[in-house]
């Protein structure tokens, strides 16, 4: 997943945020980890406490998944994006080839099911 939003934008130093979506019992951390950033809005961010690396999120509401930095995998070439968000707050020259696009997120569980699935066939 691409994030456009600004917050994203000023925490990565970048256009947008890469992030790839595990479920939470398929991850694990060797290492200290804190908790840190621009964590409004029902999202933590966690951090590497050596390096200070960003390695992933949780967002509450949604406990069995977490949004790993796409950047810390060993082969990041897999994970090509499939959908974007906060396209509304896009930086206009910044392009992605993805599948889905929201202008927010998806609107709904259900929505957001459906583009699990679609990743899980494509």
């Amino acid at each position: 997943m691409v994030c456009h939003c600004r917050g994203c934008q000023k925490f990565t130093a970048s256009a947008y945020s890469l992030t790839t979506m595990f479920p939470r019992e398929s991850v694990s951390c060797t290492g200290d980890l804190i908790r840190g950033g621009l964590g409004a809005g029902g999202k933590d961010h966690y951090f590497c406490q050596s390096c200070l690396n960003f390695i992933y999120s949780q967002i509450a509401g949604a406990e069995d998944r977490i949004n790993l930095r796409t950047s810390v995998l060993d082969d990041a070439t897999y994970f090509e994006p499939f959908v974007e968000v906060m396209t509304d707050e896009k930086m206009s020259w910044a392009t992605v080839p993805v599948r889905h696009s929201y202008a927010r997120t998806p609107a709904s569980p259900e929505e957001l099911l459906a583009l699990m699935t679609d990743y899980k066939n494509r």
